[in-house]
């Protein structure tokens, strides 16, 4: 009897067991298909198709017809017929609503940065600090052009500040075209928000190291430099690599010292640039900077590689400079340009653009600034903002041909300054 007893429990146990295992996979089964409606609701609003609503969502729509719009036209060639450019691939809320008259404060100075796709995950706290007009130039090579195309539509649909206030462009090499990314939805599920896309972006970061892009294909840093500027309106543009940071609220404190003291037409300001090892947190402020700069944590940018190529800015005369106030930007001092000085710099749009025949490593930037030299711009060096690079820089880090590079741009570079003297005729200025 007490047997029996013992039997007929465990049959009750084992029989709820069953029953609460049964209701587990019932309950499984309906969150996987749940999340698989949802994932090919997310990819139809996305990217088109039956599911999607028409009249849902109708800015985004509006969106994704303007994406559409931007690919059919197929782009337009660069001077040297080597690259496919597709300028305003995606238009910011900012750049599309801009009206003659609206506020001449909101349109002063903006951002204009490059990158591969490899590196646009830095986008995520680039768009944060700066919050204000920027303008993104990728270039894409094979599968990466479709990749690129998606994920920055993607970054555009779900990210309420790049939707805001970023301007992308794309770049492919001449034989290449970008199409709109319909009809791969297997590739794009798990997009879902906006920090889904920046942790897929981060699966594609490191693929190259530096310049080393697979297919031996050659990065077009002026170019992209170029078609960044050309992206935006703006008064006064500041152009930085994508893994760069600039102060915190330089486009407030810029504005507010034009205001006080109109530039000249001739003159370029100087941030004095910097790198900090990869664990630091970003410096937000002059006073932050400058006590990471002291115990080593931060130094000049390209310290190691190249010391002569900013220390022409003389970081111990900035460091020292007294700053009138907190959130006051002056003029430290000014400085003439000298070789071989690569200096970051908030400038009129109207100054030289960048020589596109100089790509990969070695004197692309070093190239416009001795141009602005021999302009004649000077160089006034801002009291308290300033960029710095994410993680020092070393030998090491970078792809085998950069002596090779460099070693030809260095025979480009001497051209370049011989074209200087037709260019600038009446100008005394050598560089």
């Amino acid at each position: 009897m007490h047997l029996s007893k013992k039997c007929s429990a465990f049959k009750v146990v084992l029989s709820a067991l069953l029953i609460v295992a049964l209701l587990q996979l019932i309950y499984l089964s309906f969150l996987s298909k749940f999340h698989g409606k949802q994932q090919r609701y997310r990819y139809s609003e996305l990217f088109g198709g039956s599911g999607a609503k028409k009249n849902a969502h109708p800015e985004k729509n509006s969106r994704k017809e303007r994406l559409r719009y931007s690919l059919s036209t197929g782009g337009i060639f660069d001077n040297s017929g080597q690259y496919r450019v597709y300028k305003n691939l995606i238009k910011s809320d900012f750049t599309t609503n801009q009206k003659p008259g609206s506020d001449p404060g909101s349109n002063v100075l903006a951002l204009a940065t490059h990158t591969t796709i490899n590196n646009l995950h830095h986008l995520e706290s680039l768009v944060e600090r700066w919050q204000n007009p920027l303008s993104v130039a990728i270039f894409a090579h094979g599968q990466d052009v479709k990749i690129a195309t998606a994920l920055v539509y993607a970054l555009s649909f779900f990210c309420p500040q790049i939707q805001a206030l970023v301007d992308f462009h794309l770049v492919c090499l001449s034989g290449e075209m970008a199409s709109f990314p319909e009809q791969d939805r297997e590739h794009f599920a798990g997009l879902e928000d906006c920090t889904s896309v920046f942790s897929r972006l981060e699966t594609h970061s490191d693929t190259y190291k530096n310049y080393a892009i697979s297919g031996n294909v050659s990065y077009p840093n002026n170019l992209l430099r170029n078609v960044a500027r050309g992206g935006t309106e703006s008064s006064y543009i500041l152009v930085i690599d994508i893994d760069m940071m600039p102060s915190a609220d330089l486009h407030q404190q810029f504005l507010a010292m034009i205001m006080r003291r109109e530039p000249a037409s001739d003159e370029v300001f100087v941030l004095p640039a910097f790198e900090i090892r990869h664990a630091r947190k970003m410096p937000a402020t002059k006073a932050e900077l400058v006590q990471l700069y002291q115990v080593g944590e931060v130094r000049p940018f390209y310290e190691e590689l190249c010391p002569r190529c900013q220390a022409p800015t003389n970081y111990s005369q900035w460091v020292n400079s007294h700053v009138r106030g907190t959130g006051t930007l002056e003029v430290a001092y000014t400085l003439t340009w000298v070789d071989p000085w690569e200096p970051f710099y908030i400038g009129p749009r109207t100054v030289p653009l960048y020589d596109e025949n100089f790509k990969q490593y070695g004197f692309n930037r070093i190239s416009q600034a001795c141009e602005l030299h021999v302009a004649g711009y000077r160089f006034p060096v801002l009291s308290s903002a300033f960029v710095v690079h994410r993680g020092f820089k070393i030998q090491g880090e970078f792809h085998a041909r950069k002596d090779e590079e460099n070693k030809r741009n260095r025979v480009l570079f001497r051209s370049f300054k011989e074209g200087l003297k037709t260019k600038y005729p009446s100008s005394t200025r050598r560089c």
